[in-house]
């Protein structure tokens, strides 16, 4: 099956206390270009999330998004410095019995004085974050993976399409070929009975002339070749992604074929048909633009 570039996915769940939500989309591009967006705390993640999505895709500008919806457990902790807050309080105390005034000393008193609270950050556990990140970028791809695959099989459809139109093409192109010689002879033969009026009109000369002609607009090469192409394109489709660039170069092959055709015959049935030809290629080369 072929994959399309373009693609959204997400998932959500629980890494370390964090409730997190990833998000993945992308859209066309010639190579893989991957840019990752984590929170600070989640930081020394993102290579592994990079060779998650590398092992998925191989082309294609993807944005890979983690946000924080919640947490399970405080990420910071209060700690109370008791020692020193005793030692504070005896001091005031201390002070006041001296002094014989009340201290009208009280807990937030204590806590405001410096170094009796203390805020700690707790320490994500790195290789237990990564390990469920990974996971949710498992997830998220094969949910990525299912919209690419269902817009694949909508682009496989049309350029399947188009490759019967463009077979049907050279068909009418390899039928009317020989016409264009057959009236050419005819022509030059009506042309040279006018102009030598009652004289005998050789008629050697009228085939060699014909022959010549014959072989300047030929095209079965560029029409044997374009039925090939055709083939090995269908046979592409089958394989499955990816093949993005090889069909982008078997297109080029087709406009080659295509334009070579166009320049060799002046008939306009021909020309109509080269520029229906040229028409749906075009068309086969945007879908493949799409393509992984």
């Amino acid at each position: 099956m072929i994959k399309s570039m373009t693609g959204y996915g997400n998932a959500s769940g629980n890494c370390c206390g964090l409730a997190l939500k990833l998000e993945l989309k992308s859209v066309n591009n010639r190579y893989l270009d991957c840019a990752v967006r984590l929170p600070r705390s989640l930081l020394f993640a993102e290579d592994a999330l990079k060779r998650c999505v590398q092992s998925h895709i191989s082309r294609g500008r993807v944005d890979l998004f983690i946000t924080v919806e919640g947490t399970d457990t405080p990420d910071a902790a209060v700690c109370v410095n008791e020692t020193l807050a005793k030692s504070y309080a005896a001091a005031i105390g201390a002070v006041a019995e001296q002094l014989d005034i009340p201290s009208g000393l009280t807990a937030l008193d204590i806590c405001r004085l410096p170094d009796v609270l203390s805020v700690e950050k707790r320490d994500l556990d790195a290789e237990a974050a990564v390990s469920s990140l990974s996971a949710l970028c498992e997830e998220a791809l094969r949910d990525f993976d299912g919209m690419r695959i269902q817009e694949g099989e909508k682009l496989h459809a049309d350029i399947a399409a188009r490759l019967d139109t463009v077979e049907a093409l050279v068909s009418i192109v390899e039928q009317r070929s020989p016409e264009t010689v057959r009236e050419y002879r005819e022509k030059l033969y009506k042309k040279m009975c006018e102009v030598l009026e009652s004289a005998e009109v050789d008629e050697q000369r009228i085939l060699l002339e014909a022959a010549v002609f014959a072989d300047k607009v030929a095209v079965d090469e560029e029409t044997v070749r374009l039925r090939s192409h055709v083939a090995q394109m269908r046979g592409m489709l089958e394989t499955g992604s990816p093949i993005g660039r090889k069909m982008d170069f078997l297109v080029q092959e087709f406009n080659r074929e295509a334009n070579t055709i166009g320049s060799k015959c002046s008939d306009s049935e021909i020309t109509k048909s080269v520029v229906a030809l040229k028409g749906e290629i075009e068309k086969i080369r945007e879908q493949v633009q799409n393509i992984e």
